[in-house]
């Protein structure tokens, strides 16, 4: 199957300069990228045509054999003219192919796509933010093309050029005995081009920091720990790559009242020792205001009482948790004399049977008897 002129692959003009043909190379590879179309084959032709025409349209050799000679004068299977290149034609054909496959560059990498970095971003949020859902605004750091040199790294009016150590194929070949071993090109660093004047705003990096707002929803119920994932919000990718993306991590500030354990809420209720002995009713703090509880008459200190669907909607199943109320019998202070002498009163009565008013002590009290043989 004939190949298609790659000036139509990209959509430009044959008098197209070298932004105008990496814009359009740029747009193409966002649009067929394999990361965006999985299995698509067509979509992968596409790509994988577009790169090949931007490959040889951006080496200014490699165009100027083009627009003379067509496809025959870049193609090294012809074996003459301005595409042949030898053994280190060949090399490169195997760069490629091994760049292709673990993200190599074979001819200075400006025809490997590379997916931007992702990127991670702590957001602490409150408790009743982690049980209603809640809406944030976050600014977090990216990285955008300059507006100034539009990602050439040059200065306006001036152009990158090829590397002269590497001839713009961004590797080298070194001699070692009897092998020839194919490096990254040292003084390019494996781009193929190296810039004479670089750009004053973006330092002949192409890109600039810049701060971008985001807003984030959070899910009612999500837990301490958990990711939002936001596709495309991280790093901007190279040679027209996908982005990569944003990562949310919810961390959830120290409540003053409740503990989270999963959907459940605990906390801790003290009362007084007349209502933990003769029972009542008191008000305990939930998520949704205040509700009764029930004290019933001889309740010790560390009774747990839960309330059913108190606790925080699972994010997933939407099934509230409980809440786990610790009943904590408070000892009375800043007592007056008639107080404590009202105090003495009841230890002397109660004292008489200590079988049947404390329980608990009486026990305890035969167990240390036991131990030391009493």
């Amino acid at each position: 199957m004939s190949k298609r002129d790659y000036y139509e692959v990209l959509g430009v003009n044959r008098d197209a300069g070298d932004d105008e043909i990496k814009k359009a190379y740029r747009k193409l590879a966002m649009k067929f990228h394999p990361d965006r179309n999985p299995d698509n084959k067509e979509a992968e032709e596409k790509f994988k045509e577009a790169k090949e025409a931007y490959e040889m349209l951006s080496d200014p050799q490699k165009k100027a054999a083009y627009d003379r000679y067509g496809h025959a004068g870049v193609d090294p299977s012809m074996g003459a003219g301005p595409g042949a290149q030898g053994f280190d034609g060949f090399a490169d054909a195997f760069g490629d192919i091994f760049g292709d496959l673990f993200g190599g560059g074979g001819r200075g990498g400006r025809s490997n796509v590379y997916r931007g970095a992702d990127l991670r971003y702590n957001l602490e949020i409150t408790l009743e933010e982690a049980a209603r859902g809640a809406e944030k605004t976050i600014r977090i750091p990216t990285v955008e093309e300059c507006g100034t040199c539009h990602g050439s790294g040059a200065k306006p009016g001036t152009h990158p050029k090829p590397c002269p150590t590497c001839q713009g194929h961004g590797q080298v070949r070194v001699q070692q005995g009897f092998f020839s071993i194919q490096q990254t090109c040292p003084k390019c660093h494996g781009s193929g081009k190296i810039i004479p004047d670089p750009c004053r705003d973006c330092g002949g990096a192409g890109r600039t920091k810049k701060q971008k707002t985001l807003e984030v929803k959070i899910p009612a119920g999500i837990d301490d720990g958990m990711r939002l994932r936001h596709a495309g919000h991280g790093e901007p990718g190279l040679n027209g790559g996908p982005p990569g993306d944003l990562y949310v991590e919810i961390h959830i500030r120290k409540h003053a009242v409740f503990e989270r354990d999963h959907d459940d809420l605990h906390c801790e209720m003290p009362i007084s020792i007349t209502t933990a002995a003769l029972g009542g009713e008191i008000e305990i703090p939930t998520l949704e205001g205040m509700a009764r509880l029930k004290i019933p008459a001889e309740t010790q200190s560390g009774k747990v009482f839960r309330l059913r669907g108190k606790g925080i909607k699972n994010v997933r199943s939407h099934v509230h948790g409980d809440l786990m109320c610790h009943v904590v019998v408070e000892t009375p202070v800043n007592l007056t004399e008639r107080q404590k002498e009202l105090l003495r009163e009841f230890e002397e009565s109660a004292s008489g049977n200590a079988t049947r008013h404390n329980p608990k002590a009486q026990g305890w009290m035969d167990k240390v008897r036991d131990f030391f043989g009493g």
